[in-house]
């Protein structure tokens, strides 16, 4: 205690100096003179302080030197705290600092070079914990990530974009950006999703009122790309006129003077979109009755512009699309049991023998052919002029119907010729003496006979290279066309096979047991197998999506041809006679107690919605028009 000697204030204000220089140099080196020159500026002014510590060799006041010599010396003097007087308030925010010092940092690293930015950056996350550096990850990827599509060519995004089948994904995609929305417009894009989706034909807007869709981009394909359509959905019982028709009707009549005008490709996926959401949950029924005796309905046929009903009472009913009564034609005298369509022409035939031609835009009846001795069981067209009839009098006639005539008449069955197919200048036929027969219509012989089933012949399908005939016997058996060669024996049905379509390599078979078959003619297989009514399948027609059937037990159901799950029961009555359908219209013949009934199932949707849903993204419940003009909304 005796040598030590605490240091005075001059000292510690010397102390302070050196400081300020040591500060001054180290903040000079960091780059900021002129803030650290306001800085020590600051930290040089006067600061309130009190009295000075007195030193410890400042003389002893008189009394302590007259105190014994052995006495201790007393403690020194404390200083005296400063007053209220002396004192000055510091009114500045702490974050006064705060902001000084996050100014300085960004003024320094915006200073450095990358390499120091590294370090400055790598010191600092080592001190974060974990919780920081979530932060940290949360504030930077959004940075981090780049829109590739405003960098890479058009060809590229548009490559990219062909691998989306989701239109739905593709809707979303469109509300990114200007540039996303530029390249979704592109009328290729839509194009792959159609041939993904198989919406193979781009519909006629003519049919439905619509307003043309322009393409957005210059790019785009045009409208008129004969590579892209597909063939006509043949119906069950509309045969050639009724393939020739759903084309018409999707590509305007051919009354109505002028091209059919083609949608782009955008517009068409939209519209087939919401027509086949619409055939899973949705549609308007509208109900007619044709007769209330109770009738049996024998032919049914949907044309481009008439739904044709006719029954074994003699009478053949005309309604328009939608279900309103046009006419009924008169002048058979017995049940009317074969008819086809073609264009405003209608051929029937019946008991009374007689084939008659009608015009169906007045009703009036053109030609009366009569030859046959029995009743006339089936009717086919292979054009606009000629007309082919199968009868119970083991026959086939060949029609002139322009001018009334019996060009040819195909002799070789032994009993009735219930059913009869037609491809070019060929035509076969099926009858109940348990063989088919394959024919040349300008011939006018037999080029060969398929001989294989042990019982009735009901059902027949034709596609220019195979035959399959559905018998009685249980069984289907495949032929070749060109040789008469048996193929294939498909078997798994246990009762009649009255229902029969071909398309391309799938064949759909509906038999008496109740169950609807799809096989696959490639692998001579079944690939599904529905238990679809509880008694006989009365109808039957397919396409590339869906499989309607109609049963006797009064059910008109809706499959899908690819998984064979169900899809929904369009209708529920005491019987069905009779299901033709085609893309967005469904019409049924049913029974309802003492009553015939027609059910017309209309899934159209109209263009503003449809282009809306996409448009924004969202797909709304699709709105429907029918033919009242009242809108309909269709439940999810």
């Amino acid at each position: 205690m005796a040598g030590f000697l605490p240091p005075g204030f001059s000292d510690r204000r010397g102390s302070n100096m050196n400081c300020r220089d040591d500060l001054s140099l180290n903040m000079l080196g960091a780059g900021g003179p002129m803030i650290v020159n306001q800085r020590m500026d600051k930290m040089a002014q006067p600061r309130p302080r009190g009295p000075p510590t007195p030193s410890m060799s400042t003389p002893a006041p008189e009394f302590d030197q007259q105190q014994p010599t052995g006495s201790p010396p007393p403690p020194p003097t404390p200083a005296a705290s400063p007053g209220p007087a002396n004192a000055q308030l510091d009114w500045s925010d702490s974050t006064d600092d705060e902001d000084f010092f996050l100014a300085h940092v960004r003024h320094y690293f915006r200073a450095s070079s990358g390499a120091r930015r590294n370090r400055v950056l790598a010191d600092l996350l080592n001190m974060c914990t974990t919780q920081q550096l979530s932060f940290v990850h949360q504030f930077v990827s959004p940075l981090l990530k780049k829109d590739p599509f405003t960098s890479l060519p058009d060809e590229l995004c548009l490559r990219i974009l062909s691998f989306i089948d989701d239109p739905q994904v593709l809707a979303r995609a469109s509300q990114v950006s200007r540039r996303w929305r530029d390249l979704l417009s592109d009328d290729v894009t839509w194009k792959n999703l159609c041939v993904k989706h198989n919406y193979g034909r781009r519909l006629s807007e003519v049919s439905y009122g619509m307003p043309t869709y322009a393409t957005s981009r210059p790019g785009a394909l045009p409208l008129s790309d004969p590579e892209y359509t597909n063939q006509s959905f043949p119906g069950t019982s509309a045969g050639p006129s009724g393939s020739h028709g759903i084309s018409r009707s999707l590509g305007g009549s051919s009354s109505g003077g002028g091209r059919p005008i083609l949608r782009s490709y955008k517009s068409h996926f939209k519209q087939r979109y919401l027509v086949e959401s619409a055939w899973k949950t949705g549609g308007h029924n509208a109900s007619r009755t044709i007769t209330q005796d109770g009738r049996v309905v024998t032919s049914l046929h949907l044309t481009p512009k008439y739904i044709v009903v006719a029954l074994d009472n003699a009478k053949i009913h005309i309604f328009d699309r939608t279900g309103n009564a046009l006419r009924t034609l008169q002048g058979h005298v017995m049940g009317v049991w074969a008819m086809v369509p073609w264009e405003d022409i209608l051929v029937s035939g019946g008991c009374d023998r007689d084939v008659r031609v009608w015009d169906m835009t007045n009703g009036t009846c053109l030609h009366t052919l009569r030859g046959h001795t029995s009743t006339v069981r089936c009717l086919k067209m292979s054009d606009a002029n000629t007309a082919i009839s199968g009868s119970r009098d083991t026959t086939l006639r060949v029609w002139d119907i322009r001018q009334g005539v019996c060009r040819n008449v195909l002799v070789g069955h032994q009993a009735s010729v219930r059913c009869l197919e037609i491809k070019g200048d060929i035509v076969v036929s099926g009858s109940y003496d348990a063989t088919a027969k394959i024919w040349s219509i300008s011939e006018g012989r037999c080029l060969h006979t398929l001989s294989g089933h042990f019982s009735q012949i009901y059902a027949i399908a034709f596609d220019g290279q195979r035959v399959v005939t559905g018998s009685l016997d249980t069984s289907v058996r495949v032929w070749d066309a060109h040789t008469g060669e048996p193929i294939a024996v498909l078997q798994g049905h246990t009762s009649l096979v009255g229902q029969l379509q071909l398309r391309g390599n799938t064949l759909v078979t509906g038999g008496s047991d109740g169950s609807v078959r799809v096989w696959s003619l490639e692998k001579m297989c079944p690939i599904h197998r529905l238990a679809a009514h509880d008694n006989s399948v009365t109808s039957l027609q397919f396409d590339d999506t869906r499989v309607v059937s109609g049963g006797s037990d009064g059910r008109v159901k809706v499959w899908d041809v690819k998984t064979g799950h169900l899809v929904r029961e369009l209708i529920t009555a005491e019987s069905v006679w009779r299901v033709v359908f085609e893309d967005e219209k469904c019409v049924a013949v049913a029974n309802r107690g003492s009553r015939v009934t027609m059910e017309v199932c209309i899934t159209i949707p109209t263009c503003f919605t449809v282009s809306n849903s996409l448009r924004y993204g969202r797909f709304r419940r699709p709105r429907m028009l029918i033919t009242t003009g009242q809108p309909l909304y269709l439940s999810r």
